[in-house]
């Protein structure tokens, strides 16, 4: 075994600046409230009920097994992983089956992670750059109900906020089973530059986790960060300088029955070449200023990504002499840039902001799909380049009528330019769409501590750009129909949010979201595929107590229920659909030597084919944290995960594979487990 009391008017000023597009993390009212530990309560500032924000003490409570993992504090998110520890994580949330990020937008410190046209997935989200501890704030939103969020957004949208400077530095060591190892070195110094106060945040992450896998990942991370800001979170600029490496091998899913037989063991793999590497640099920016009466913001970012990465799924039914690994080179250089003014008025009757944005996006994008043989090519299926442009202007008016009502209006308009050349001129062309995109929040505050929402507003994604230009598929030779560049979405919700009882914040909101059609590229075979109109509506029920200042209770409950429209009702479930999640949070923590938290997770069932006839079972996952105070400024963590040791799947697919010595292949269900019970300790010195 290896062994790897804030008063009212602070927290409503708090409260307004991390629900705003102009916040940082260095605030001085915002330390204060992170320190303290209490939940932002969004009462009187939110435009819905499915809207929050997360503060960095809750964050460093949670017990993650992988970085991307820290976006489970956004109520009914589930974060999985079907590969190598390297891989974007798999995301779940109101009914979709994510994927690797389509629906669900992701930014860190204001730059995009979602990759458009990628070689894997449209959307593309890994997170494995992110260092949870310089997160200052998690910030969600759910719906397409803001101006300010357009492409990938309809399901949800997450923004993790670093901070500018840190309180105290860090050196950790962290030490577990499975060969995982990671060591952290953080602070931040005060730099004076022409007589401005100005603050340099560095950071420096090592890692290694081989998981409990047979062949072990052996995945090797490097991760840095250089940031340096002057000002406050509404007066002052930062910029900083990010930097990634990873190498890993993969796991994939392996079919059910080669385990059920006896073949494989539930750790095992079946092409010992799979697994991959990428690379991601960033230089980004951002400046606020604010006064009485306006408010203006400008960020900007470059970023450097490129992947490698092998897989096979199918294993020997494509090609039973070499195999059916495939490789999908991702390479591409992604810049940007957002501004946003707002007017502030006041008068007798009430107040109201009118803010109006820009956001401008191109990709330059060299990718291809290759069948590989460990790792070697041996044929090219497609190569293309790809100039994927986007530009967005958008007006919102948020108006307070009076003290009990207030509204928000918006509309955005997207514009989209594609520029294809692919290796096989018929996929050549250039494809372009824009899309208006409205939106209305109405809040009524009946009482004191209650809101009630409405709220209606559409949405989009945009689609792979080769699929808006391809007429052959490029595997078959066979005609392909080409899709539109951006795909509506409409959605509608109901909500509340009440704190009846001291320290305890309820919310629950129900909602409906439609897609004109689930338009996706499907990148493991290089073409596309148009999915019928659907629908899915569900409830979501999230608590937290803190009934005294050692204890608080994290209870999240959600249920959707998703269907294909203008379908017959025998063929109408959407495969890998989630229709449940569930997540119990304990945290016990009065200020002495030791705390400790507990985090139970439930995973629900999905249907794994349209019929419904083939399903996964649901999973129920326990993680706990101990944390013992050695001194001052020196403290031990443990941690430990899935503690039951359940047996589970952390996804499941239904499809046809063929292994060695198989006739014909045989569809089959196809799942990649949940990692075994393991410990980790961590002794950090602060600084």
């Amino acid at each position: 075994m290896s062994w790897k009391p804030v008063s009212t008017a602070t927290l409503a000023i708090s409260i307004a600046v991390s629900f705003s597009s102009t916040v940082q993390a260095d605030d001085l009212v915002m330390q204060r409230v992170l320190v303290d530990g209490a939940r932002n309560n969004p009462l009187g500032v939110a435009d819905a009920a499915s809207m929050g924000s997360i503060s960095q003490q809750e964050l460093a409570t949670r017990t993650v097994y992988r970085a991307g993992e820290m976006l489970e504090a956004t109520p009914g998110l589930i974060v999985s992983q079907h590969s190598g520890e390297g891989k974007a994580n798999q995301f779940y949330l109101r009914g979709f089956n994510l994927d690797h990020g389509t629906d669900l937008r992701t930014t860190v410190d204001d730059m995009p992670v979602n990759q458009r046209s990628h070689s894997h997935g449209q959307g593309w989200t890994d997170l494995n750059f992110l260092i949870p501890e310089l997160a200052a704030r998690l910030d969600y939103k759910k719906g397409p109900y803001s101006a300010q969020e357009g492409d990938f957004a309809s399901a949800g949208a997450v923004s993790v906020v670093y901070a500018n400077r840190l309180l105290q530095g860090m050196a950790s060591v962290t030490g577990g089973q499975n060969g995982y190892a990671r060591t952290l070195l953080a602070n931040s110094v005060d730099i004076e530059r022409a007589g401005n106060q100005g603050s340099l945040l560095y950071a420096l992450e090592l890692q290694h986790n081989d998981g409990p896998y047979t062949r072990p990942d052996d995945y090797q991370k490097l991760n840095a960060v250089l940031r340096y800001s002057e000002g406050y979170a509404n007066n002052g600029f930062h910029l900083g300088l990010m930097a990634y490496r990873a190498d890993w091998n993969a796991t994939d899913q392996i079919p059910l029955r080669a385990v059920q037989n006896g073949t494989l063991g539930r750790y095992d793999g079946i092409d010992p070449s799979d697994g991959g590497s990428a690379h991601r640099y960033s230089l980004s920016g951002g400046w606020r200023r604010t006064q009485d009466d306006s408010a203006s913001s400008v960020s900007a970012y470059l970023i450097a990504n490129q992947l490698a990465l092998f897989s096979n799924f199918t294993y020997f039914m494509d090609d039973p002499l070499h195999g059916d690994q495939f490789a999908q080179p991702d390479k591409r250089v992604t810049s940007g840039l957002q501004a946003s003014h707002s007017w502030h008025q006041h008068s007798d009757a009430g107040s109201s902001t009118t803010t109006l944005g820009l956001q401008l996006q191109n990709d330059n994008i060299y990718n291809a799909l290759l069948h590989t043989q460990a790792r070697q090519t041996l044929s090219v299926t497609r190569q293309d380049h790809i100039v994927e442009s986007s530009a967005a202007l958008y007006l919102e008016q948020l108006t307070r009528w009076s003290e009990s009502l207030r509204s928000t209006a918006g509309a955005r308009m997207d514009f989209y330019r594609y520029d294809v050349r692919s290796d096989l001129a018929a996929n050549s062309g250039k494809a372009s769409d824009h899309l208006l995109s409205p939106s209305f929040n109405l809040v009524y505050s009946p009482w004191q501590h209650s809101e009630f929402y409405a709220n209606i507003g559409t949405g989009f994604h945009s689609n792979d750009a080769r699929g808006t230009t391809i007429r052959v598929d490029p595997a078959s030779g066979a005609a392909a129909e080409r899709v539109t560049p951006l795909a509506r979405s409409r959605g509608m919700e109901l909500g509340a949010r009440s704190n009846w009882l001291p320290g305890l914040q309820s919310v629950v909101s129900l909602y409906r979201l439609d897609f004109d059609s689930e338009l996706t590229f499907i990148g493991d075979a290089g073409n596309t595929e148009a999915g019928n109109p659907s629908r899915r509506y569900g409830i979501e029920f999230s608590n937290y107590y803190k009934p005294v200042r050692w204890l608080s209770i994290d209870l999240d409950l959600a249920y959707a229920k998703a269907r294909w429209r203008d379908t017959p009702p025998q063929a109408s479930h959407i495969a890998g659909a989630i229709e449940g999640t569930g997540q119990l949070a304990i945290n016990v923590d009065n200020g002495g030597a030791y705390s400790t938290g507990l985090k139970l997770r439930y995973f629900g069932p999905r249907p794994l084919n349209d019929e419904n006839t083939v399903r996964s079972s649901s999973s129920l996952t326990l993680n706990a944290r101990l944390g013992w105070k050695l001194g001052k400024q020196l403290q031990l963590e443990l941690e430990a995960f899935n503690l039951a040791n359940r047996r589970a799947a952390a996804i499941d697919y239904y499809y046809a594979s063929r292994l060695p010595g198989e006739a014909q292949p045989v569809s089959d269900v196809h799942f990649h487990p949940i990692e075994s019970r393991s410990l980790r300790a961590t002794l950090t010195r602060r600084f």
